[in-house]
C-alpha cells in the first residue's frame, strides 16, 4: 500500500464534557503509530472552541482551535457525558465545512449524536453506543441507526460504537491508510486484537427488565422468573390477562418485538449472566435458561450475540 505523502494529521475534537476515553483512545492509538522506517504515522491535534474543557472528573487543557480542522485529514469526534446537550453553532459549522472538504470525520460512541447535530449523518447508516441508539433514532429519523455492529465505514463519515468500539474503528482506519503490518504494530501497542469486523455484533445485554410500560410491566416482570420454563404465546397471553392479539400488538408498539422474540432475548440474558458468573456447562445453561436442545441454544446465542457462548465466556467471564 502506497504511503500518503507526508503525515496524516488527525484532529480530535475536545468539546465541553467530553467523555476522557473517548477522547484518550484516538490521542494514543494514532500518535504511538509508527511506519517501517521509525517514522511517526500521524500527527495528533486536540482542538476545540474552548481553552480548557471539563471531561467528568478532570479538566483538560486544548492546544488547538477550531481552525485546526482546517489542516485535518481525519476529524474524531469524542462522546460527551450527555449527548443531548446541543453542540456549539462554531463547532457545527467546521465539522459541515471539513465534511464538504472531504476530510474523513469519524465519531467515538455517542459522539454520532453530534455528527448528527450537524447532519453529517443525514441518509446514511450510522450506529453509536448501544444504549443511545433509540434515542439517535428518534431524534433522527433520517438516520439508518444499526445498533448492532461495532463500526461503520461510509468512506468519509466513520462511526463506532461504545468504548473500546473506539478502538476497533482507530485500528481500521490505520489498517486503511497503512497497510495490515503497521496496523499490527498499532494493535500490539495498545494490547489489542487487530480484527473486530465492524459488522461484529455489540455485547448487548438484550430485553432488559429496566423497560416500564404501564401494560406491559407485569408479563415482563413475569417473564423474568418464568423464561427457563417452555412457554407458549397463549402462556404469556394469560399471564398478562389479555388476548393473544392484544399482546401481540402491544409487544409491537413497545418493544418493536413479538412476545416469543422477547421471550428469547430475556432467555439469552440469563445465559450471558451464567456464562460470566458460573462454570456450568454449556448444556447445563441451555436447559437452565428454557432452550429445547443445545444446538438451538448456541445457534440463538450466535445469532443474536454474534459469537459463540464459549467465545463469550473467555471474554466476559468475571
Amino acid at each position: 500500500m502506497a504511503y500518503h505523502a507526508g503525515m496524516y494529521t488527525v484532529v480530535v475534537l475536545a468539546l465541553p464534557d467530553v467523555i476522557a476515553f473517548d477522547l484518550a483512545t484516538p490521542v494514543e492509538t494514532f500518535g504511538r503509530v509508527r511506519l517501517p522506517d521509525g517514522r511517526p504515522g500521524y500527527r495528533v491535534l486536540v482542538a476545540g472552541p474552548d481553552d480548557v474543557v471539563d471531561a467528568g472528573p478532570v479538566r483538560l487543557a486544548v492546544s488547538e482551535q477550531l481552525d485546526a480542522l482546517d489542516r485535518a485529514d481525519l476529524v474524531v469526534v469524542p462522546g460527551r457525558n450527555n449527548p443531548l446537550r446541543p453542540s456549539p453553532p462554531s463547532v457545527l459549522a467546521a465539522l459541515r465545512a471539513a465534511a464538504t472538504r472531504g476530510t474523513r470525520v469519524a465519531s467515538i460512541c455517542v459522539g454520532a449524536f453530534t455528527l448528527a447535530e450537524a447532519g453529517l449523518l443525514d441518509n446514511m447508516r450510522a450506529t453509536t453506543h448501544w444504549l443511545a441508539a433509540e434515542h439517535l433514532a428518534h431524534q433522527h429519523p433520517s438516520i439508518q441507526v444499526d445498533p448492532d455492529v461495532l463500526y461503520i465505514d461510509n468512506g468519509s463519515i466513520l462511526t463506532s460504537a461504545g468504548a473500546a468500539s473506539g478502538l476497533d474503528l482507530c485500528l481500521h482506519v490505520i489498517h486503511t491508510d497503512y497497510g495490515a503490518a503497521v496496523a499490527a504494530d498499532a494493535a500490539r501497542l495498545a494490547v489489542a486484537p487487530l480484527h473486530r469486523a465492524g459488522g461484529q455484533a455489540q455485547y448487548i445485554l438484550r430485553n432488559r427488565p429496566t423497560l416500564r410500560t404501564s401494560v406491559l410491566e407485569p408479563v415482563l416482570a413475569w417473564i423474568e422468573t418464568n423464561a427457563h420454563r417452555a412457554l407458549t404465546l397463549a402462556d404469556l397471553a394469560a399471564a398478562a390477562n389479555l388476548s393473544t392479539r392484544t399482546l401481540t400488538r402491544r409487544f409491537a408498539v413497545e418493544t418493536g418485538q413479538s412476545p416469543m422474540q422477547w421471550v428469547a432475548g430475556v432467555r439469552i440474558r440469563h445465559a450471558q449472566e451464567l456464562l460470566e458468573t458460573t462454570d456450568y456447562t454449556i448444556d447445563r445453561i441451555a436447559s437452565q435458561t428454557g432452550f429445547t436442545t443445545t444446538s438451538n441454544f448456541r445457534a440463538q446465542f450466535q445469532e443474536v450475540v454474534g459469537t459463540t457462548p464459549g467465545a463469550y465466556r473467555t471474554t466476559f467471564r468475571l
